[in-house]
């Protein structure tokens, strides 16, 4: 456990059921509970008495823990004080805290707009747009179709690497979901793959609206080399980037691993290579586990980039 303003986070790495994720709004008191996908500073604390000087050292010194575990381990949006982070700010599933910025979430309007061949192409209304990328098999399609609610705004396929522009589909008549070209299966020639290669780099560098991007991870296997090569090449070109477990309602039997030891995996390798560890949530396009909970998430991320 770790102490949070004379409070405690429990991770707790009991499953998570679809009854947890239920419609979060700000400032409850309603406990969530978190998988165990890191290690935590073992904090103790006595608030049932005024202290001695022994006990006041001892709680600053466990405060100061604290914000040191949220810095490496949770996603701090801006507007929070790391040490007044309590439970009930967490996300379920997540690692992410919701701050000031986080607000209307509901999507009642998505549009095509259009699909771009290159980045240069794309919609030049300046609105703030969040991208989604992953693997051709990780689910993208299925997940773009959750958060609407909506079947077939993106169009899903038994065939992987369908995807093969930049689309572009407005939310509200006032930010973007930008479906991208998933990686690593698409049935096409080495030229059309470095050509495929080359404009979604370029519009990950060049594009002034992007405000995060959502990377997607299969959470039913295990962790996957081209996953991790993708999420550092983002990290090294400072792209703001969440991690996005899919699958998390299934086990392949073939590989013998449950998503959460799958998702555990994952971070520890992370977490060689980042010094504060980018926010992750675990959905399912199945149960909806996690929709309206990446969707407050999305907003506080809009929200401050648009201020």
């Amino acid at each position: 456990m770790v102490l949070l303003r004379c409070r405690s986070l429990t991770i707790n790495l009991s499953p998570l059921l679809p009854s947890h994720f239920q419609s979060h709004k700000l400032h409850t008191t309603r406990l969530f509970r978190i998988p165990n996908l890191i290690s935590l500073p073992q904090i103790s604390a006595s608030s049932s008495s005024l202290p001695t000087n022994n006990q006041t050292t001892t709680t600053t010194r466990s405060i100061s823990d604290a914000a040191r575990f949220a810095r490496s381990v949770l996603f701090v949006p801006p507007g929070v004080d790391i040490e007044e982070i309590t439970e009930d700010m967490v996300l379920p599933g997540s690692n992410i805290v919701i701050g000031p910025f986080a607000g209307h979430s509901q999507i009642k309007e998505v549009v095509f707009v259009k699909s771009s061949a290159r980045a240069r192409d794309c919609p030049k209304d300046d609105l703030p747009e969040i991208a989604i990328l992953g693997r051709s098999n990780v689910g993208k399609s299925s997940l773009i179709n959750c958060l609407v609610r909506k079947k077939e705004v993106a169009l899903t396929s038994k065939k992987p690497g369908k995807t093969q522009l930049i689309n572009h589909f407005l939310v509200n008549k006032s930010w973007y979901i930008v479906d991208l070209p998933g990686y690593g299966f698409a049935k096409v020639s080495d030229a059309a793959k470095t050509d495929w290669s080359a404009f979604t780099k370029g519009y990950f560098l060049n594009r002034d609206t992007l405000v995060s991007v959502l990377l997607l991870i299969d959470a039913s296997v295990p962790p996957q080399k081209i996953d991790l090569d993708c999420a550092n090449w983002l990290g090294r070109n400072n792209v703001p980037m969440t991690f996005v477990f899919t699958k998390c309602d299934k086990m392949k039997a073939a590989k013998g691993k449950r998503p959460d030891e799958n998702i555990k995996a994952f971070q520890q390798i992370i977490r060689e290579n980042f010094k504060q560890h980018p926010p992750w949530i675990m959905t399912s396009s199945v149960s909806g586990l996690g929709r309206d909970e990446l969707l407050l998430h999305m907003s506080q991320l809009r929200n401050y980039w648009d201020q």
